[in-house]
């Protein structure tokens, strides 16, 4: 992408995760630094907001509630939801915000990634709460709907996360700052020109990480994703199983 072609000596290696085990490895040290949507309050990090990351309600295109405005939020307890597997930072910010109406939604199923979320409502078992940037991935506009929810969308970032007292690498730092000054403009069909061609050399590596939703949100959106190809990336995210239905 075009930090890659800004500082062609470096590779940078992003592993994807969900958030349960990015705090083991935010505890432990393991990387230079992570991207996360809800950072652990019990550890001592320093955390920096830099993209927005809002959460918004879809369900299926042809849901009785689709291009209905001022939805009363009330009227999604009654609805069958698709659920973020435990410990998602998109699930706890979606319970803890129902919660505080006193709604408690009735999870149909829990799965490990956003392209099940999308496809299981799609398919008409449910509604679900998903970041608006995960919409912008895969051309499903004639399945899906954002329902206008009041109290929609709830309104959080994505963080750059680290152990406090770290001493950031020369790469990471690099990186960090690109995210920052870039965070406005990173939505943006940006091109440039292609690779030159000659004899490989040893790369730098920075080592990032990155809670599961990310890697199809943050470093995916629009056509960033389309160009992460040169990351080198390994998925790590559970897969996903239907639970029993919520009684």
């Amino acid at each position: 992408g075009p930090f890659c072609r800004l500082y062609p000596g470096v590779d940078v290696a992003l592993e994807v995760v969900n958030r349960d085990q990015a705090i083991e490895r935010l505890a432990a040290n393991r990387d230079d630094i992570y991207i996360m949507g809800v950072p652990p309050d019990h550890l001592p990090t320093e955390r920096h907001p830099f993209l927005e990351n809002p959460l918004v309600v879809i369900a299926p295109r042809d849901h009785p509630l689709a291009g209905h405005r001022h939805v009363e939020l009330a009227r999604l307890a009654k609805e069958p939801f698709i659920a973020r597997e435990p410990g998602s930072g998109t699930r706890i910010a979606a319970e803890k915000f129902l919660a505080s109406h006193r709604i408690t939604p009735r999870n149909r199923m829990q799965l490990g990634n956003n392209e099940a979320v999308k496809w299981t409502v799609a398919a008409g078992l449910g509604i679900a709460v998903i970041s608006r940037h995960a919409l912008m991935l895969e051309p499903m506009h004639d399945q899906l709907a954002v329902l206008d929810v009041q109290g929609f969308p709830i309104r959080r970032s994505w963080y750059v996360v680290y152990p406090t007292g770290k001493r950031l690498s020369v790469v990471a730092k690099t990186f960090f700052d690109y995210l920052r000054q870039e965070a406005f403009t990173i939505q943006e069909e940006l091109s440039g020109p292609p690779p030159r061609a000659g004899k490989k050399k040893p790369r730098p590596k920075a080592r990032l990480f990155a809670t599961g939703p990310l890697a199809r949100t943050v470093l995916g959106i629009s056509a960033w994703l389309r160009r992460i190809a040169r990351f080198r990336w390994s998925h790590a995210a559970r897969p996903w199983r239907p639970c029993p239905p919520c009684t």
